[in-house]
């Protein structure tokens, strides 16, 4: 990392890894703007400042002296990644996060250091443009450059058909955490004793867990992050999709203490996106992932605080102020809510489609799945601009494409620019009026899928592996049920006239707000959720204003925390 400069696999799409951005000094003028925000230490030589795990870890301004910066491997040795010298700065994405730190931090000499807070880098980071967004920058490339270190993490063993080892890989990418995969043995997987205990994930200290959950695998990487449970919050958000993270950026950059919630990894269905193509500001496209790491980054930037790997289960308000609680028996209390939780995937009403989850059936088409589909036939379910940009993007990797859709034509569920490329592919072919009734294979794998005609009753058998299905979804409203009023499918009922304020987005429940794809009746498209997001904020404000006398005396509340921050950061600048 500290002189590689070729193309590295990264949480932006395989960006060229910047070793520039990555390591960027601070100017003698950021260095002595940054002194009132934490104090000088001096450290003699060989002392840890911080070690892999860690929670919380301060930022260490280099003044005089040298800091060496090791990652630890899969193999239990540590490699040296960085050197930081004068006005050098330690930290990567971790410092943005409440996640565990994933390097270690040592002197090399005796060094005279500015130690930084946490509580202050959220001061300097709002008072601070330039230097945040250096500071930023560099985190991210940080982590790009650790993702790219082929021993880095943890080991993933497991078959890469395997339902629980592609949740868990899928689980690792999307929280952009340092992983590789390990095929086991032939030997190995028909050892029943030991096939039971796959996939198996070893960690850096050689311990190893078999068949984890999400949440035991999060809570181990110290992934997760849990809110404050004595904190009363300004805002919460739940759901961190398009429509969640718009929200928690513009709450956050408008003084609102913020914390948004998120079961598995920010971005919703729109990760799953392997290019969006006609989002406003990108020409060329962005893939989903791209788009959400961008907008997670953001909502770090502007100190909004994530709460990663526990659902929300129930919801209530209780003498004004709204109580949230996650899976685990967590609480989040806030003065008010937006319920960003998206929607789930739909499934086929085939017999036998639960078996081959994860192992042959998948509702995303981003470059991890792609690897299965390789001069290999593969099918995609839809007809909405999600399965066309899949259509289109595995029409690159795989020998064809079969498109089936229920409907006569794809006129009126795809956008026209999408409908043009996929007639004109010659690796594309389209299947009107027809859906899969059965799927066959054995305990490992998807081998052969029938589709039918409806007006013909022409059946087609082929020997396929791979079925991507993208037919819509079901709103994630399940724990809203007999809290706010509903639609017949389970959608938020917002807007209405009798029990709801006057904006679009308000809920049954007062200060309870709800955007996105869980909304009744929204446009269910990334742009439209980043709107409603982004607008909802206001009435949130208008909301809280209007009821102030009736919420917690200010003092023990997050705006107050908030606004005493921005009174010290302006004292001291």
């Amino acid at each position: 990392m500290i002189d590689d400069e070729e193309s590295k696999t990264a949480i932006w799409n395989n960006p060229e890894y910047r070793p520039d951005l990555a390591f960027a000094k601070l100017t003698d003028d950021m260095v002595e703007r940054l002194t009132p925000y934490g104090r000088e230490e001096a450290f003699p030589a060989e002392v840890p400042l911080f070690t892999c795990g860690e929670r919380q870890v301060d930022m260490f301004v280099v003044l005089e002296g040298q800091v060496d910066i090791s990652l630890p491997l899969a193999n239990g040795e540590s490699t040296v990644i960085a050197h930081h010298r004068k006005f050098d700065f330690s930290g990567e994405l971790n410092l943005l996060t409440s996640q565990g730190t994933l390097v270690n931090a040592r002197t090399v000499k005796e060094s005279r250091i500015l130690r930084i807070s946490r509580g202050e880098l959220q001061k300097l980071m709002r008072a601070e443009g330039d230097i945040a967004n250096l500071i930023t920058s560099a985190t991210v490339w940080r982590r790009i450059g650790i993702l790219a270190e082929e021993n880095a993490g943890i080991v993933l063993r497991g078959s890469t058909n395997d339902a629980a080892t592609t949740e868990l890989q899928r689980f690792l990418v999307r929280n952009s955490y340092p992983h590789k995969i390990v095929s086991p043995s032939p030997q190995e997987i028909s050892q029943s004793d030991a096939g039971s205990l796959l996939p198996a994930v070893k960690l850096s200290d050689g311990r190893l867990l078999h068949r984890p959950t999400i949440t035991q695998l999060a809570d181990e990487l110290g992934i997760t992050e849990l809110p404050d449970p004595e904190m009363i919050y300004d805002v919460a958000v739940v759901g961190a999709g398009p429509a969640g993270l718009a929200a928690a950026v513009y709450a956050a950059s408008e003084g609102l203490c913020t914390i948004a919630i998120e079961s598995t990894a920010p971005g919703g269905q729109a990760a799953a996106s392997s290019k969006i193509e006609n989002y406003l500001g990108f020409p060329t496209g962005v893939s989903g992932q791209r788009l959400a790491s961008r907008a997670q980054l953001q909502a770090l930037k502007f100190g909004v605080r994530f709460a990663i790997s526990r659902e929300t289960v129930t919801a209530e308000q209780i003498d004004g102020i709204h109580k949230l609680t996650l899976a685990g028996g967590i609480p989040v209390r806030s003065r008010a809510v937006i319920v960003a939780s998206g929607a789930q995937y739909r499934k086929l009403s085939v017999e036998n489609f639960s078996e081959f989850e994860n192992r042959g059936i998948y509702y995303a088409a981003t470059a991890m799945e792609s690897v299965f589909c390789r001069e290999k036939e593969v099918i995609v379910v839809g007809g909405g601009n999600s399965a066309g940009q899949a259509a289109l993007f595995l029409s690159g990797i795989a020998k064809h494409v079969h498109h089936i859709i229920r409907a006569e034509s794809l006129a009126q569920t795809m956008s026209q620019y999408l409908i043009s490329r996929l007639e004109s592919s010659s690796r594309i072919t389209l299947y009107d009026q027809s859906e899969i009734v059965k799927l066959e294979g054995n305990s490992s794998s998807l081998e052969n899928v029938t589709w039918t005609n409806r007006s013909t009753g022409e059946s087609i058998v082929k020997p396929i592996g791979n079925v991507f299905v993208m037919i819509g979804a079901e709103p994630n409203s399940g724990w809203l049920y007999g809290t706010v009023q509903l639609d017949k499918k389970g959608f938020i009922i917002t807007g209405g006239t009798e029990g709801f304020e006057s904006t679009p987005y308000a809920t049954s429940v007062p200060g309870m707000f709800a955007v996105g794809d869980v909304r009744s009746k929204s446009v269910k498209r990334v742009a439209s959720a980043v709107g409603e997001g982004s607008v909802v904020i206001a009435d949130v404000h208008r909301y809280l204003a209007d009821h102030r006398n009736n919420l917690p005396a200010e003092p023990n509340s997050a705006l107050a925390a908030m606004r005493s921050v921005s009174a010290a950061t302006s004292s001291s600048t």
